[in-house]
């Protein structure tokens, strides 16, 4: 149990920080040239980032931790919200790879408010799993 424990937190955590950084790097593209001194990645370094480093990192934080409340037969109410906002970063994640297609195809109409939003929503969510697991009734 405490290496899928292990394994469910460093993959939870490189997930965190791609969804976090996805949309930081989605802003920096849609920013007109010579608005930021931040050279933007190319659409296909973040199709990269997304399919070979995000969402592989997020399957096995879900993995993991679906294995982690079988294993450990986990229930409660805490557990019913924190799987609630786990499924609100799986709709941030999904909508940062809507945003990048919609990169990759010139449209850039609202990307820069959206890419905000989605940032922010994870944020708010990540925190919300963190406060719901730290306080989470022990036995």
């Amino acid at each position: 149990m405490p290496w899928i424990k292990i394994l469910h937190i460093a993959s939870l955590l490189c997930w965190c920080g791609a969804l976090l950084y996805l949309p930081a790097l989605l802003l920096g593209s849609a920013m007109p040239r010579g608005v930021s001194s931040f050279r933007a990645p190319t659409p296909v370094i973040l199709r990269f980032l997304f399919t070979h480093v995000a969402t592989p990192f997020a399957l096995v934080a879900i993995m993991s931790g679906t294995l982690l409340f079988i294993v450990g037969q986990l229930t409660g109410g805490w557990l019913v919200l924190k799987l609630a906002a786990v499924t609100g970063m799986v709709f941030c994640h999904v909508l940062c790879g809507g945003l990048i297609v919609r990169l990759e195809q010139a449209r850039l109409r609202g990307m820069i408010p959206a890419s905000a939003l989605v940032a922010a929503v994870a944020a708010s969510l990540m925190l919300a799993v963190l406060i719901l697991v730290l306080s989470k009734p022990f036995g």
